[in-house]
């Protein structure tokens, strides 16, 4: 792989992840419950899943899920249901408070963090279908490709490491601007955007375009 390679590969692929999507909106909501750094167990559960998406990729697995509708239709169902559920909560959140005031763990354990944004993106199966139509494209047949492989996970966790600290920083700036009136507006909307992708991805088909 050629580093005009690698370079294209983080244009496409900063695209892709800077459009918000389930884990951006952990972030941003991580962010203004319990700021930056109380974020990153968050990210680092969502940059786990990227290894486990490419490595799906190397050994197959995007290719079953593309050619299989039973274990489609799995992932699919529970990824949405999980989703859903996440969602509902952040609808049903009070909002309104002192987040500053609150002890850490109401907002959720580092490990709860964690397990939160790894499942909501392992569980995608729009995830497996992107990485499976994107990143043969960046592989040399030639060359070994667990090598390369294991250079688009980095570069990919890497950038979705930059945009998630972006979105935590905006969620963190939101709460010290807006105040009592943050919590609720985000976690609100948050909820609201979770639903729908969790809808969007009910009637997701394996024929339509990746995203």
């Amino acid at each position: 792989m050629t580093i005009a390679t690698a370079l294209l590969f983080c244009i496409v692929a900063l695209a892709a992840i800077a459009t918000p999507g389930p884990t951006m909106l952990l972030a941003l909501s991580n962010g203004s419950r319990v700021g930056v750094r109380r974020a990153l167990p968050g990210m680092a559960g969502a940059m786990l899943s990227d290894f486990v998406l490419v490595g799906a990729v190397a050994l197959g697995l995007g290719a079953l899920l593309a050619a299989s509708e039973f274990w489609f239709g799995v992932l699919k169902w529970v990824g949405a249901a999980y989703l859903a559920w996440i969602g509902l909560r952040m609808l049903r959140s009070a909002g309104g408070i002192d987040v500053a005031a609150l002890p850490a763990a109401q907002h959720g354990t580092p490990v709860q963090i964690f397990g939160k944004s790894f499942l909501v993106a392992v569980t995608n199966p729009k995830g497996y279908l992107f990485c499976s139509a994107l990143l043969p494209q960046f592989i040399d047949p030639a060359a070994a490709q667990a090598p390369q492989y294991l250079v688009l996970a980095f570069l990919f966790a890497g950038l979705d490491l930059a945009m998630m600290l972006v979105y935590a920083f905006v969620g963190a700036r939101a709460v010290r601007l807006l105040r009592g009136r943050a919590m609720r507006w985000l976690d609100r909307t948050c909820g609201a955007l979770l639903l729908a992708l969790a809808g969007s991805l009910a009637f997701y088909r394996r024929g339509s375009a990746a995203a």
